[in-house]
């Protein structure tokens, strides 16, 4: 070899071996310790460090997530620096509305994001020196085979009477019954307690032991979201609903006397004759709760068994007037404009239900129907009594107060 080839060869073996001491450093090597090696990497890897961020990006939930919430994911967070730029975004490309707080160092969705949806995250922040710092993740939202929601009643916002309970039925079973119960909490302006009881596994009310007092207002708060309901099943609400008690107005029909007398904060402000039950269709007995309201809805006999030989309902009118519901079977309180005027408050041939005077069409304010529907709100209590009748179930229709309270709080899961 000559001399020239030789320093060639001893150049490359060089070489060679200072990438070999490189590579050795990144990975946790004492040579250069021993004075060995060059610390030339080590130093540019120092540089490059100072000119890093000090920006820390966090997004909510983690990259990968499955099974994500509704209502608390896609949430970008910064320490250290302040978000410059985030985007959330479908698979498809669909944008999700956001908002940036004032101080810039939070982002979150305005709105709920959909079940079993991917979702993908890019957000930039910068430090106080200008630096950027980028962050990217995805997540996947609960699917709706794996959540579940409850459907309640009654509405946010609204104004009922001093029966009406907090009532959520769920549209999957529960098996977690605690869990979801300590995620429901029901409290009332009057201070009265408050304890829910279960029907079976989808329904839950909730309610004091005495009517509500008027004039409270109630508040419920649906902490839901991410309560397991049952295996593999979470929650996915997360909201807080009020809703207003009025006046206290409790009406009693009498199937003996065939009289409806209607108090309003203990005193008596009308009596109405009413046609009951008929002897062989009797109403049932108890506390009941109106419901539903219907100026005019149809009553056809076949969807409550009452049918001919034929197999056709006893009875189909298209326009019963004033209609209120008591129960979920079909009793209701409603106007009559069929029977002659001499049965009320002097014989009971009804299906079940509680007839008073009225005219087709529901337009006419002077019968004692449509005093009686102006009158009446959802939530107002209807008991009835002396029909000879069994007592109303307390599931059938909103009609718990038919429970004693050491039945009903036996029926809470916490």
């Amino acid at each position: 070899m000559t001399d020239g080839k030789r320093r060639k060869g001893l150049m490359a073996a060089s070489a060679l071996l200072g990438g070999v001491m490189m590579l050795s450093a990144c990975s946790g090597s004492d040579d250069a310790a021993a004075g060995g090696g060059d610390t030339s990497q080590a130093k540019a890897d120092e540089a490059a460090a100072q000119k890093t961020s000090e920006a820390d990006i966090t997004v909510t939930p983690k990259d990968g997530s499955t099974n994500a919430s509704i209502n608390n994911s896609g949430i970008v967070k910064v320490t250290k620096g302040t978000l410059t730029d985030v985007k959330v975004t479908t698979e498809s490309g669909t944008a999700v509305t956001g908002a940036l707080t004032a101080d810039k160092t939070s982002w979150k969705p305005s709105s709920q994001l959909e079940r079993a949806t991917t979702y993908k995250v890019t957000a930039t922040a910068e430090d106080s020196k200008g630096r950027a710092a980028h962050e990217n993740a995805s997540f996947t939202t609960v699917a709706p085979s794996n959540s579940f929601i409850g459907n309640f009643t009654p509405d946010d916002g609204t104004t009922v009477g001093v029966g009406m309970p907090v009532s959520i039925n769920f549209d999957k079973a529960i098996t977690n019954k605690a869990a979801v119960q300590k995620g429901v909490t029901v409290n009332s302006s009057s201070g009265q307690e408050v304890v829910c009881h279960w029907f079976g596994n989808q329904r839950m009310d909730c309610r004091p032991q005495d009517y509500w007092k008027a004039g409270s207002t109630v508040t419920m708060k649906l902490a839901l979201d991410g309560v397991e309901g049952a295996n593999g099943v979470y929650g996915v609400q997360q909201k807080t609903v009020t809703f207003h008690i009025g006046r206290n107005q409790v009406s009693t029909v009498d199937a003996k006397t065939k009289q409806m007398t209607i108090t309003q904060d203990g005193k008596v402000i009308k009596t109405i004759p009413i046609s009951a039950g008929a002897p062989d269709h009797t109403t049932y007995e108890g506390q009941m709760v109106i419901s539903e309201k219907f100026k005019q809805t149809r009553m056809n006999g076949a969807t409550v068994g009452f049918t001919d030989d034929d197999g056709k309902g006893e009875y189909d009118i298209k326009d019963v007037p004033h209609a209120m519901r008591l129960t979920t079977s079909g009793t209701f309180v409603h106007g009559n404009y069929w029977g002659a005027k001499s049965v009320f408050g002097n014989e009971n041939t009804s299906h079940g239900c509680v007839g008073l005077s009225d005219t087709k069409g529901a337009n006419d304010p002077n019968t004692p129907a449509a005093w009686f529907y102006n009158h009446s709100i959802v939530g107002d209590v209807v008991v009835v009594k002396n029909t000879g009748d069994k007592t109303v179930a307390p599931d059938n229709g909103l009609n718990g107060w038919n429970m004693d309270w050491a039945q009903w709080k036996a029926g809470s899961a916490v």
